[in-house]
C-alpha cells in the first residue's frame, strides 16, 4: 500500500549513470581549473626560458665591447691629445714696460725780440735748421734811426766834453797863478764828468740801437726741426707775443718720460747708483715696430701719491728722426738679468685649487699635477723658482681636459685638432679666460711686467 506522505519526488526513479550531485561535483571542477592554469604557466615559463637562455649565453659569453677585435673603444678611456714642452735652464731678462711721452731735450718757441712788421720768413716749415741760421727779418728802418740819432747825439757830447776839458785846463794855470778862485775850478772840473757821463750815455744808446737792429733778424737758437708757421709775412710781430714766429724742437738726442711703480724703484735705484747703463727701448703703440734704443738718465724727486708711481727719464739717441716729440711710445726697460733659472712656457702654468701647478708628463704618459712657485714672467717665458725640474715635459697646450693621472698622447703644435670627445664638448676652451685644470683651474696669463 503507498505512503500518502511520499512526495513525487521521493518517488521518482534513480539513473544509474546521472552525475553525483551535491559537494563533491564542484570540488572535482575547481581542481581542473587549477591543473589547467598551472599547465599554462608552465608552458609560458618554458617559452620565455627557451627565448632568453641563448641571449645570455651570448652576453655572458662575448668580451667587452671595448676588448672586441676591430670594434670602437669608449671614448672615456681614450689618450687624451696634448702638446708638451721641456723645462729648461737659462737667462731670463726681467722688464719693466711703461706708457712713456717722448719729451724733446730742447724746445724753443722762436719770437721776435723787438717790435716790427715781419718783412720776410726764411725758412721752410719742417726744415732742419742750424743755430745761428737766420728765420725772420723784421723791418730794420726804424732801428737804424735810433742808431742814427744816438751817433749823432754821441759826437755832440763828445765836443762838449772836449771843449770843457780845455777850459779845465785853463782854470788849473790861473788857480796857480793865484788868479781865480778854487771854486771856478771845481766847477768846471765838475762840468767835464758831467760830459763824461753824457757820452757815455750816448754810447749806450749806439749799442742799444745796434742791439736792436741785430734783433730785427731773427736767428735760430738751437738746431732742430722747425713746426708750422705761425704767422705771415706782412703781420706785425711783438716781443709778447704768446704764439711766437715758430717752435724749433731738437730730434737728437730725444728723452722719453715713462711711470713705473714704487716697488720697483728700489732695484732701479741700485742700479743707477752703481753706475749701470740700463738700457731702454721704445716700440710703437702695437708693440711691433722697434723705434729706438736708449740709456736710463734718471729718476724724479718724488712718487705721485695718486697712482703710486715716480717718472724716469731716458734718453735716445734719435738718429733717424723715428721719435717725435709728444708721442706715446711703449717703453721696455731691463732692470735684472737671472742667471741659470728654471724657465717654463707661460703656457703649461695653470691656476686652480691646488695653488699655482703644471700638469707634468710621466714615463707612462700619465700627466701629474705638480704645484710651482712662479717667479718673473717675460711673455711666453716664465721663471719658477720650485717645484719642477730641467728636462721634465709640462703641457702646454690641451690641458682643459686633464685631470690627476689622466692617460695622454704626445702630439705636434702643428698637428690637426682631434674631434673633440663628450668631455671636451662639456669642457670647451676659452683662450680668453684660459684653460681649466683640476676643479676650480684657470690657464694662467702671461702678463707685461716682472
Amino acid at each position: 500500500m503507498t505512503d500518502p506522505t511520499q512526495t513525487n519526488a521521493d518517488l521518482a526513479p534513480v539513473r544509474p549513470d546521472a552525475p553525483e550531485a551535491g559537494p563533491g561535483r564542484r570540488q572535482r571542477k575547481r581542481f581542473t581549473a587549477t591543473i589547467a592554469i598551472l599547465g599554462l604557466v608552465a608552458f609560458g615559463a618554458a617559452i620565455w626560458y627557451a627565448g632568453s637562455r641563448p641571449t645570455d649565453t651570448a652576453k655572458t659569453a662575448s668580451p667587452p665591447r671595448s676588448a672586441e677585435r676591430g670594434g670602437r673603444a669608449d671614448p672615456s678611456l681614450r689618450p687624451t691629445p696634448v702638446v708638451a714642452a721641456p723645462v729648461r735652464q737659462g737667462n731670463l731678462d726681467v722688464y719693466l714696460y711703461a706708457l712713456g711721452t717722448v719729451t724733446p731735450v730742447n724746445a724753443v718757441v722762436v719770437r721776435g725780440r723787438v717790435d716790427g712788421q715781419l718783412m720776410r720768413v726764411a725758412f721752410a716749415e719742417g726744415q732742419m735748421v742750424k743755430a745761428g741760421d737766420v728765420l725772420a727779418q723784421i723791418d730794420p728802418r726804424p732801428f737804424e734811426v735810433q742808431l742814427t740819432l744816438a751817433t749823432g747825439q754821441l759826437a755832440r757830447d763828445q765836443a762838449l766834453l772836449e771843449n770843457a776839458r780845455i777850459d779845465l785846463d785853463r782854470y788849473r794855470t790861473l788857480l796857480a797863478q793865484d788868479s781865480i778862485s778854487r771854486q771856478q775850478v771845481d766847477t768846471q772840473e765838475s762840468l767835464v764828468r758831467q760830459f763824461e757821463a753824457a757820452v757815455q750815455a750816448d754810447q749806450g744808446g749806439i749799442d742799444s740801437a745796434k742791439l736792436q737792429l741785430t734783433h730785427a733778424r731773427v736767428i735760430a737758437p738751437i738746431s732742430g726741426r722747425v713746426g708750422l708757421r705761425q704767422i705771415d709775412p706782412g703781420n706785425i710781430v711783438r716781443a709778447s707775443d704768446a704764439t711766437g714766429i715758430v717752435v724749433i724742437t731738437q730730434l737728437s738726442p730725444m728723452g722719453v718720460v715713462f711711470p713705473i711703480p714704487e716697488d720697483a724703484l728700489p732695484r732701479v735705484m741700485k742700479r743707477l747708483r752703481a753706475g749701470d747703463r740700463i738700457p731702454v727701448d721704445a716700440f710703437d703703440r702695437a708693440q711691433k715696430e722697434k723705434l729706438g734704443s736708449g740709456r736710463l738718465l734718471t729718476a724724479d724727486n718724488q712718487i705721485d701719491t695718486a697712482t703710486g708711481t715716480i717718472k724716469l727719464k731716458a734718453e735716445f739717441a734719435n738718429a733717424d728722426g723715428a721719435l717725435f716729440a709728444n708721442q706715446f711710445v711703449n717703453v721696455r726697460m731691463s732692470v735684472e738679468t737671472r742667471q741659470n733659472a728654471t724657465l717654463v712656457p707661460t703656457a703649461a702654468i695653470q691656476r686652480g685649487a691646488p695653488g699655482t701647478f703644471v700638469y707634468v708628463v710621466k714615463d707612462d704618459l700619465t700627466v701629474a699635477v705638480t704645484p710651482v712657485k712662479v717667479g718673473p714672467v717675460q711673455g711666453e717665458i716664465t721663471a719658477v723658482d720650485s717645484g719642477v725640474a730641467a728636462g721634465a715635459m709640462v703641457v702646454v697646450d690641451g690641458a682643459d681636459r686633464l685631470r690627476e693621472g689622466a692617460k695622454v698622447e704626445l702630439a705636434a703644435r702643428d698637428a690637426p685638432a682631434p674631434p673633440a670627445t663628450e668631455a671636451g664638448r662639456r669642457a670647451p676652451r676659452n683662450d680668453k679666460e684660459g684653460t681649466e685644470g683640476p676643479p676650480g683651474a684657470r690657464n694662467s696669463k702671461a702678463k707685461g711686467g716682472a
